[in-house]
């Protein structure tokens, strides 16, 4: 028993939900449909959602919306004209969409998530119409009724945009498994227990569909992209890279932190949890294996498995002398980053020296200011500095701790290629090992790393 989840690209035209509709018809198994709102149809078309938050802009601002109400509409209503469905299905969507704007302003937190939840609620409906209309039994299940009952995580008290399942909503869940219909269910958002529209953060559709997944005890969660399953590096940067056959989860999310973006990485918690076999496949290519996502590998593989890396990242450097005698530095230390409410991501360390890596966005120029002050008065360093424009580059496999070398291997081949490492760093599972260089050099060092860890097999 499967569930499937496509993804925007998959949904944005009547030609794609054709490839949609033979995808769930080959295969009586994919009885869970989860479905994001419709993608770019070509390179200059707006995705709904972003439309969507324009048209919630309009409204909170007191502009005309009808522009927006009718692009919106008429963007389904092409997809009902061109797949022939009923004017029903696209009725029910002009009133949702139009039905955003009557909303209150006040004191409504969660209108923003109402407004953008709205592309995946009534591309659901539309999609259970078409598969009802074309041979495959389908009902539309709103979030609501399918048991997705979400908060803000550790309180009982929802967040806008931070949905987090409660774990009292997987009973509720299972009891989808009693259909004998195709379920089509909107991705990318959930209900507070008061009935207030609460989002999972941008693309968590996949956050939806591996909740789901966990929730019916699913045999597996086939997500569906518009790529052939994950690649070793990214294709922009390497030129047709090794396709990986299977990973664990644990490598996957290593290479999601690292800039894989084929997966929202908060969607691998909960198939993680339920022990779900995840396969990422390619709509355009359905015949495809695509990439496996396990618990541990069903065979021998390669010692690095892919390699990743994103930028935007800065780094606190600060050295005192004698630092590893003095005991609570560390603390004070993270208490001013704590008080400013700023995030760390590494903290790679010497004898007399001590380096916090965070995201750049985490920092404002008062901040910086600030930070720099209080490591001076409070933590009493000899100096400190934030360094600027750098990228994390990740070389990522469960099989490295097993191969000696691998750390020598990718630091000559950052050294031949003139890469300068600001910093590395490696866990204590020996599952990545982490290297800092500057933000320009981040793609020669992607390079660098996979000719040094694929080609010499490839040539063999």
């Amino acid at each position: 028993m499967k569930v499937v989840k496509f993804g925007g690209s998959s949904l944005a035209s009547a030609t794609q939900l054709e490839k949609v509709l033979n995808i769930v018809k080959s295969d009586p198994e994919r009885r869970f449909v989860v479905v994001s709102a419709p993608g770019k149809r070509h390179d200059d078309d707006i995705k709904v959602t972003d439309a969507l938050i324009k048209y919630y802009r309009e409204y909170i601002a007191g502009n005309d919306v009808t522009p927006n109400q009718q692009w919106i509409i008429n963007r389904y209503a092409d997809m009902v004209a061109e797949l022939g469905l009923k004017p029903k299905v696209l009725e029910k969507i002009s009133k949702s969409i139009t039905s955003l704007a009557t909303l209150p302003i006040e004191d409504n937190a969660f209108l923003y998530d109402t407004f953008l939840a709205a592309g995946e609620n009534n591309n659901a409906k539309l999609i259970a119409a078409y598969f009802s209309q074309n041979g495959v039994p389908a009902s539309y299940v709103h979030p609501r009724e399918a048991g997705l009952v979400v908060s803000s995580g550790l309180v009982v008290s929802s967040e806008p945009g931070n949905a987090r399942i409660l774990p009292s909503s997987y009973d509720k869940i299972e009891e989808l498994n009693n259909s004998d219909e195709v379920l089509v269910i909107p991705g990318f958002f959930g209900v507070t227990q008061d009935g207030q529209i609460c989002t999972f953060s941008r693309g968590g559709s996949d956050i939806t569909g591996s909740i789901i997944a966990a929730g019916v005890k699913a045999d597996v969660y086939e997500n569906f992209t518009d790529v052939d399953g994950i690649f070793a590096a990214h294709p922009g940067i390497v030129h047709k890279p090794h396709s990986i056959p299977e990973l664990t989860y644990r490598e996957m999310r290593e290479l999601a932190y690292a800039g894989f973006t084929v997966l929202h990485d908060e969607a691998l918690l909960p198939a993680y949890r339920g022990k779900i076999p995840l396969v990422i496949k390619n709509t355009n290519n359905p015949e495809h294996p695509g990439t496996q996502i396990v618990h541990k590998h069903s065979k021998d593989h390669l010692p690095v498995v892919g390699i990743a890396g994103d930028a935007g990242f800065v780094s606190i450097n600060m050295s005192k002398y004698l630092m590893n005698r003095e005991i609570g530095f560390g603390r004070r230390v993270l208490q001013i980053l704590e008080d400013l409410n700023i995030g760390w991501e590494h903290m790679p360390t010497g004898i007399d020296d001590l380096s916090i890596i965070l995201r750049e966005r985490e920092l404002t120029p008062i901040k910086e200011e600030e930070i720099l002050r209080q490591l001076v008065q409070k933590a009493e360093v000899d100096h400190a500095e934030i360094e600027h424009d750098l990228s994390i580059i990740m070389i990522v496999g469960e099989k490295m701790k097993s191969h000696i070398g691998v750390t020598s291997t990718a630091t000559k081949a950052l050294s031949e290629n003139n890469i300068n490492i600001q910093m590395m760093s490696q866990g204590s599972s020996e599952v990545s090992i982490m290297f800092v260089v500057e933000k320009n050099q981040e793609k020669a060092a992607i390079r660098a790393l996979y000719r040094a860890f694929f080609e010499p097999q490839t040539q063999e």
